[in-house]
């Protein structure tokens, strides 16, 4: 290569970075939906009569529900809904923090574990992607919460980091950058868990292109999801969920 060739492929690769370096302080500066804009992620659907399915979430902001306005339009309402009319009675709560990663999952198991949940779903990984948190700083706590749940006897649903490429709160091609960072989270995240028998659910490729293609399955600030975009995560991971509330730890379909 020429040294003109070099020196134009290394202007290139800098201007690439400085546009990455805009764009991030950008959406470092957007305004998002406040954590205390979510409703309380608690209550309870079905007939007491069905089977009890204690239902608890744990995670981030979309596990906390901000994006809806009622508890019945998050993500743990709708499962809820969704576990209730098929004969179960379910008695939901949640510990999720906003702006959670993995490093911040241990508090939240130990508030968890005080109800004795019949089935945990955690969603977390959107923070880590963003802030590269990839290492073992997410790996480990995120193993170590999910083995404190198995170990006392409660199954374990995993919603892997969703796609971030649909976040339109960030524009190109930061958003595409965290969108392959957020790949390698999942994976990352799948492996890390394996040896607790947790099911991991794939939210981004489960869900990914009907929130690419559909702009109404975000809320206002274009990367929390909607209640249309909670439902579709609701419907992705009910099969995962209705089957460890069968007292199974491992097996159900994840859409890997």
């Amino acid at each position: 290569m020429s040294r003109r060739a070099v020196l134009a492929a290394t202007s290139v690769a800098a201007l690439a970075v400085d546009v990455l370096l805009v764009e991030g302080l950008l959406a470092a500066r957007r305004e998002y939906l406040p954590a205390e804009s979510a409703p309380a992620v608690e209550g309870e659907w079905g007939d007491p009569a069905d089977r009890d399915c204690r239902l608890v979430l744990l995670g981030d902001s979309t596990a906390a529900g901000v994006g809806a306005s009622q508890v019945g339009e998050t993500v743990g309402g709708q499962l809820a809904a969704l576990l209730a009319g098929r004969s179960r009675h379910v008695l939901l709560s949640g510990v999720g923090v906003s702006g959670s990663r993995a490093g911040d999952l241990g508090p939240q198991v130990s508030r968890a574990l005080l109800g004795r949940p019949g089935v945990a779903v955690i969603l977390v990984g959107a923070n880590d992607a963003t802030k590269l948190t990839i290492g073992r700083r997410m790996t480990g706590p995120l193993a170590a919460a999910c083995g404190r749940l198995a170990a006392e006897g409660i199954p374990v649903v995993l919603g892997s980091c969703p796609d971030l490429g649909a976040a339109r709160a960030f524009l190109r091609p930061l958003r595409e950058v965290h969108a392959a960072v957020g790949r390698l989270v999942a994976r990352r995240q799948a492996a890390a868990v394996a040896d607790s028998g947790a099911i991991v659910v794939d939210l981004a490729a489960l869900t990914g292109p009907a929130f690419r293609s559909d702009p109404g399955t975000l809320s206002a600030d274009r990367f929390h999801p909607s209640p249309r975009g909670y439902a579709l995560w609701a419907d992705a991971l009910l099969p995962a969920v209705e089957f460890a509330a069968g007292g199974r730890l491992a097996g159900a379909p994840t859409g890997e």
